[in-house]
């Protein structure tokens, strides 16, 4: 009889297995979600590769129960494959999504068994392009439907040279959307946060020129680059189509993560050879491997390089942290927020490395912690520099309020000297006052002088230069009028041989104010222009106007007797006009020329008379001055 109950308890324990692993996940759609790691069962592949149909003919022993709240092998060569089976005990029929959250497996095949017969049957990996995913997201989605009563076999195989982690979850469809808004408010803050702190130490380094804060830019884009790759979202992203770089990103922002950490904590935290040589060491060779591992994790394949690039992590994130208590021992004002800051950001950094060799359970805390340290220490970190940035300031106001008790001491002693130079002061600047008048009275007539013929009072050549250029300017760009009178008295130089120079230069003094009596306008000119020449620029005058004002000159200076002794004389002048509305802005010389054709013109024609200019049309070339 004991033999016979002792058999039975055998054949018990033997089945317990069998009957545990036949366990299925019931789904009643009451939570939303299931979490599907305890009903995963794994076998390793062997050598070659197992198809479908001898995997679902494996014996029951074969399979290993994970049993585990998450499904975490570690990193390896094996290829394995994992069956979980879903029931539904009476819940509504509902659109569903299988949710395999590791999104840096490399091939993924995923096929589903229903009633005995292969349902569907799905390819998917990172080392497939994004777009050919069955739902646009990080993660890898597989849309399913489980009719009430309905039993689903689930068979996943995964072969990956990154950790053999997959973490299964069963959604219903409207509850993952609305998990997945939280998830990427969550993550919008993170990568906001650390946007905005690049941008702030940014403009710290700018203000302040030091290298330490430029060493911590790097380190803060580093770190949410590795994060972003880890979780897919570089994948989804930034480089969808790139799938090799897709890995080998990893493993590059992983050690620039360490490069510029264990830049920014020696220059930060003054970690020299002086005060504590064996750190200072240790801290830039481990920098120097972190950065050789940068560049060949551009290069030398993923699986090469994860686990070293996880030591090198886990060294560095170690050391650094040992290197920030060590100086906050030392009480170092700086390491006082900084030790804090790196307790919470290599605290999440140790504990994502613990997670992928599998010392701790994959969940959300484990997967996250790097993103949640990282952000509070990026925080902690930034206040750190705000108190660097006080102390300096208050430092800075000591010393200024040091200077402004020495400048009062100062001030007191000079005051009496002060009132002295401020009377002094009163008294030149009146003198400078009165001199300055001075001089711009005595700068305006020497300004007339300049400009006006000594002779006849008229202006000089000099200053009727200057004015013709600007008029002629003005004229054309307002497409005015403008007037040129070319006057010459006539015979003047057998007059100066007869009667002396003197009697020439009243002669010239009589022409100038029979001039000057029609040249009334404030913009009008009248000029000397050299010996017997004389100028009159009538600007905004058409010819009609110009030739009116030519002949009253001609007749005033014909009809005022010039007495020399007893005998009176009459003198003649000819004149020579040109009316334009110039068609560009340097054609003073072209108008002048004008003007003094029909000067020679008029002389040509007997003199005393007054020739007016026909200037050729405007297609022509204007005449060369002869």
């Amino acid at each position: 009889m004991n033999k016979t109950i002792i058999q039975l308890l055998l054949v018990l324990v033997t089945a317990l297995p069998v009957v545990a692993s036949a366990r299925p996940a019931m789904w009643d759609g009451q939570a939303g979600h299931m979490e599907l790691s305890r009903f995963v069962d794994y076998w390793a592949e062997p050598s070659g590769p197992a198809n479908l149909e001898s995997v679902r003919n494996l014996r029951e022993d074969q399979w290993q129960r994970n049993g585990k709240d998450s499904v975490s092998l570690g990193y390896g060569d094996e290829v394995y494959w994992f069956r979980v089976r879903i029931g539904n005990q009476g819940a509504p029929s509902a659109p569903l999504f299988l949710e395999i959250g590791y999104p840096v497996l490399d091939h993924v095949e995923v096929y589903l068994v229903n009633g005995g017969r292969l349902a569907e049957r799905h390819v998917m990996g990172d080392k497939k392009p994004f777009r050919d995913r069955l739902v646009d997201h990080r993660n890898f989605l597989v849309p399913l439907t489980l009719s009430p009563g309905e039993n689903l076999s689930v068979y996943i195989r995964v072969d990956t040279s990154s950790s053999m982690q997959v973490p299964l979850t069963l959604w219903d469809q409207a509850a993952f959307y609305v998990a997945e808004q939280s998830r990427s408010m969550f993550e919008g803050v993170y990568y906001g946060i650390v946007l905005v702190m690049i941008l702030y130490n940014l403009f710290v380094y700018v203000a302040v020129g030091e290298r330490s804060f430029l060493y911590y830019v790097g380190y803060i884009l580093a770190m949410p680059l590795f994060l972003a790759s880890l979780h897919g979202v570089s994948f989804q992203y930034l480089w969808p189509e790139a799938t090799r770089w897709n890995d080998q990103a990893i493993i590059v922002f992983l050690n620039l993560v360490i490069l510029f950490g264990g830049a920014f904590s020696v220059r930060f935290l003054n970690v020299s050879r002086s005060n504590h040589p064996i750190m200072n060491r240790l801290t830039m060779s481990l920098m120097v491997v972190a950065a050789l591992m940068a560049a060949a994790g551009i290069l030398v394949p993923y699986h090469l390089m994860i686990l070293p690039s996880i030591v090198v992590a886990f060294l560095g994130c170690t050391g650094m942290l040992i290197l920030s208590l060590m100086r906050w021992l030392r009480k170092d004002p700086a390491a006082r927020y900084y030790a804090l800051a790196w307790v919470f950001m290599l605290f999440g950094g140790i504990v994502l490395a613990l997670s992928k060799f599998t010392m701790l359970p994959r969940n959300l805390l484990t997967e996250n912690a790097t993103q949640v340290g990282s952000a509070i220490g990026v925080i902690l970190l930034s206040v750190a520099l705000a108190d660097r940035l006080n102390k300096e300031k208050k430092r800075a106001f000591e010393a200024q309020q040091r200077l402004l008790q020495e400048e009062r001491k100062a001030r007191m002693a000079q005051e009496k000297s002060l009132r002295i130079q401020r009377e002094a002061n009163t008294l030149l600047e009146q003198r400078v006052h009165e001199r300055t008048q001075d001089l711009e009275v005595v700068n305006d007539q020497l300004r007339e002088l300049s400009s006006t013929d000594a002779l006849t009072g008229l202006k000089n050549r000099g200053h009727f230069d200057r004015a013709f250029s600007s008029a002629v300017v003005k004229a054309y760009r307002f497409e005015q009028p403008l007037s040129l009178l070319l006057l010459d008295i006539d015979h003047f130089k057998k007059f100066n041989d007869t009667y002396g120079h003197l009697v020439g230069d009243d002669c010239l003094q009589m022409v100038a104010n029979c001039i000057r009596q029609y040249v009334t306008r404030p913009q009008d000119l009248a000029a000397r222009y050299g010996g017997e020449e004389f100028v009159v620029l009538l600007p905004d005058t058409p010819e009609e106007g110009a030739l009116r004002v030519a002949e009253k000159i001609r007749q005033e200076i014909e009809q005022t007797g010039f007495r020399i002794s007893e005998e009176v004389l009459h003198l003649t002048v000819s004149i020579g006009v040109c009316a334009v509305c110039p068609h560009q802005a340097d054609a003073t010389k072209a108008i002048f020329c004008w003007a003094d054709e029909a000067l020679y013109e008029a002389k040509g024609r007997g003199r005393n008379q007054v020739v007016v200019s026909e200037p050729p049309p405007v297609q022509e070339a204007e005449p060369a001055i002869g």
